[in-house]
């Protein structure tokens, strides 16, 4: 059986070179992560060129994924490289003075941040390890005393669970990697720490000004007014990334898998693609193998049927990226291979559309036994939907254009070719034996006409 839950791994030091990237895409890649956190613009753009070549040469579609930073709050810098030590209870006070930082203070450079705190508000740094609360905002300063944490140093990230900062989800960075990535036709755009659905909006906005390449993007959930506000997000964005990292520090790390579930099941309500991150195989960043809570939570992915998993670190530092992905693969194919975790249950569905014709697809394929489902893709809708569904076969996706095949990548089950002829020609026979497919019942999709063809 064929791998169904795709995965998407992120691309670094370890992995950026051609024949890197071109074992990583025949161990089971799908999608390609640029983090534009790191890296100059033109090394993304070398990487996307190896991942374009590769797939052409092998005629296998890859979908490239460029994740901006967004806007990532670090505090400034103290006076000395030296940690200093904090005393729970004890007042810190962080303002908009450049002046290195001392036991006392330190810069907080993001005015809007500094608006947008009010007294009683959490402020979270490295990771969570140092908990704050705001006792005073003043004009230019907060005043705040300390919860939880015996040492701080510079340039720490943190967290405002508690509050919705009134700023951009597209920094001035941001706008600058953006302007440079769509110069290089990506098939998905990823944002950062997006807090409502009008951030979705206004990247989408961004993105129509300056390219007419239809470029899709994913929204990263990991605030909790994204949470707050999940089904407006899912309904403006084209897929939703889980970020489970940030997530488990802005909301009680208890709630995560929760979260994640729901999120799952409105995508799929909603017919978009949902991708599981952060830590799934992370151990392989020093070790060969996996836990056995990685493998577990790696199969409860591909259980609660989420359309991709993802690698991080463990693709971008290590030293075996391709084994890494070799690893997920093997853990995906035999979860996805359980017929008793994926018998098909919509039981617990919030609502689903009237006269759902995906779904009509995908109980005409099982009840007729059939071998899989063909769809002629002018569009990623079509076979989106369908794969939303989660038929217990394969969609073979026949797209006239590269980019339709790139982005049908991201979608659970579907297996895309790009064939300009093949798709002209509808012809579903043929179309069936190309994909290996010599006899059954093969249910084909035409926008939304439906037919069965039995293969003689």
């Amino acid at each position: 059986m064929k791998k169904f839950t795709k995965i998407t791994s992120s691309i670094g030091p370890k992995s950026e070179s051609k024949e890197t990237l071109a074992r990583m895409v025949a161990a089971g890649v799908n999608v390609c992560r640029l983090n534009f956190s790191h890296d100059t613009g033109d090394v993304q753009g070398q990487k996307i060129d190896y991942i374009r070549e590769i797939s052409a040469e092998t005629g296998t579609p890859v979908a490239v994924l460029v994740d901006m930073q967004g806007p990532k709050h670090r505090i400034g810098v103290f006076e000395t490289e030296d940690r200093f030590p904090l005393t729970p209870g004890q007042k810190f006070v962080f303002d908009s003075d450049p002046t290195p930082g001392n036991s006392s203070r330190v810069q907080l450079p993001d005015m809007d941040v500094i608006h947008s705190l009010k007294p009683g508000d959490r402020i979270l740094l490295n990771d969570g390890k140092i908990e704050m609360q705001v006792e005073t905002v003043n004009s230019d300063s907060i005043e705040a005393k300390v919860i939880r944490g015996t040492e701080i140093w510079s340039r720490r990230g943190f967290n405002l669970p508690d509050t919705e900062v009134a700023t951009s989800v597209l920094t001035a960075k941001d706008r600058n990697d953006l302007e440079y990535a769509l110069t290089k036709n990506p098939d998905f755009v990823a944002i950062s720490f997006v807090q409502k659905p009008e951030d979705v909006i206004e990247t989408r906005e961004f993105i129509a000004a300056r390219t007419s390449h239809p470029v899709k993007i994913i929204a990263k959930i990991e605030r909790p007014q994204a949470v707050e506000k999940i089904e407006e997000i899912i309904e403006q964005a084209d897929g939703i990334m889980i970020a489970r990292g940030d997530l488990a520090v802005e909301v009680p790390f208890e709630k995560v898998p929760a979260i994640s579930r729901r999120i799952v099941r409105l995508c799929r309500e909603h017919n978009k693609p949902v991708i599981m991150a952060t830590q799934m195989l992370g151990s392989m960043v020093d070790s060969d193998f996996p836990t056995r809570a990685e493998i577990s939570d790696i199969a409860t992915a591909a259980y609660l049927h989420v359309d991709a998993t993802m690698t991080s670190e463990e693709t971008t530092i290590s030293a075996n990226p391709a084994f890494v992905v070799e690893t997920m693969a093997k853990i995906l194919r035999n979860a996805d291979e359980d017929s008793i975790e994926n018998g098909q249950d919509w039981s617990d569905a919030e609502e689903l559309p009237e006269n759902d014709w995906a779904l009509s697809v995908t109980l005409m394929a099982e009840l007729n036994k059939a071998a899989a489902i063909v769809v002629f893709a002018s569009s990623t809708n079509a076979a989106t939907w369908i794969s939303c569904r989660r038929p217990d076969v394969p969609v073979y996706a026949v797209a006239k254009e590269t980019v339709v095949a790139n982005q049908l990548c991201l979608s659970r089950g579907v297996f895309p070719v790009c064939d300009a002829k093949m798709f002209d020609e509808r012809d579903a026979v043929a179309v069936a034996k190309h994909f290996g497919l010599e006899s059954g019942i093969i249910v084909v999709v035409d926008g939304e006409k439906i037919s069965l063809h039995k293969l003689g």
